[in-house]
């Protein structure tokens, strides 16, 4: 069978929210999930040091795992390097894009927000999906590197303040027309994980695109092999510290028992 791994990339632990939905599909995937845990968080980084820095890194991936595909569970990385990778590696590569289309078709009051990092949110390409798919909404944006980090201290176990939830989002709903808003886009894959908090600030509804890359997956490894049985997945951190050990028991529940370094 082919035993070739599926390669997940993020700058820290966002991308499991992906990794999740592609293994309610593809349960028989190996998986290699790399975390550049020395450069995060990319959000708050210049354009030019991630354009720089991702494909440098899953050049070197690639060279050591030799995947069968690459996803960019980043919407940071992706809405600013995606190009470059695909250009540098010869095979396929799946971004992660702001779910601004599913929001827009969604929404009752055509006002949504876009809640990412400060990267992600000044990208052209934001400005292009919205200009395409929610032409007729208000678009609020508002960047949170606070919120990667409660992501972050979610999965180590640590308790969040809900308070600090109910704060982020007030960089949305503050803002002019914000009273009206009903659909917010979670442009972070590290927000997926803490949708619950969230929801429990604001009952409104919550769209990203996790799914939708589960299935891209799914449609571009179609007809392929898998190993007959589930393997455990392999951690790959750029640098192992002690909070990237406290992060050890979340990590097992999502398949991947074994962390080293890069």
């Amino acid at each position: 069978m082919d035993s070739r791994p599926l390669l997940f990339f993020d700058s820290g632990v966002g991308g499991l929210s992906v990794l999740a939905a592609t293994c309610a599909l593809l349960p028989q995937a190996p998986i290699v999930y790399a975390a550049d845990s020395a450069g995060y968080p990319y959000g708050t980084k210049s354009e030019a040091e991630i354009a720089s820095r991702v494909p440098a890194l899953l050049g070197r991936l690639v060279e050591r795992y030799h995947p069968r595909l690459v996803v960019i569970a980043c919407n940071t990385a992706s809405t600013i390097a995606l190009a470059h990778v695909r250009s540098a590696l010869d095979l396929p590569v799946v971004g992660t894009v702001p779910a601004i289309k599913p929001a827009a078709l969604q929404s009752k009051s055509r006002v949504i927000g876009v809640l990412g990092t400060e990267a992600t949110i000044r990208q052209p390409y934001v400005d292009r999906l919205a200009a395409e798919f929610a032409s007729d909404c208000l678009v609020l944006r508002h960047g949170s590197a606070a919120l990667v980090d409660l992501a972050e201290a979610k999965l180590r176990g640590e308790a969040t303040d809900p308070a600090a939830y109910a704060d982020i989002l007030r960089g949305l709903t503050d803002q002019p027309g914000g009273d009206r808003l009903d659909t917010v886009v979670l442009a972070c894959t590290h927000f997926r994980l803490v949708e619950p908090e969230l929801r429990a600030a604001l009952p409104i509804a919550y769209v990203d695109g996790a799914d939708g890359i589960a299935r891209r997956i799914a449609f571009l490894t179609e007809g392929q092999e898998w190993p007959s049985e589930a393997v455990d997945g392999l951690a790959v951190f750029t640098r192992v510290d002690e909070q990237v050990q406290h992060l050890a028991p979340a990590l097992s529940k999502f398949g991947l028992s074994r962390i080293v370094t890069l």
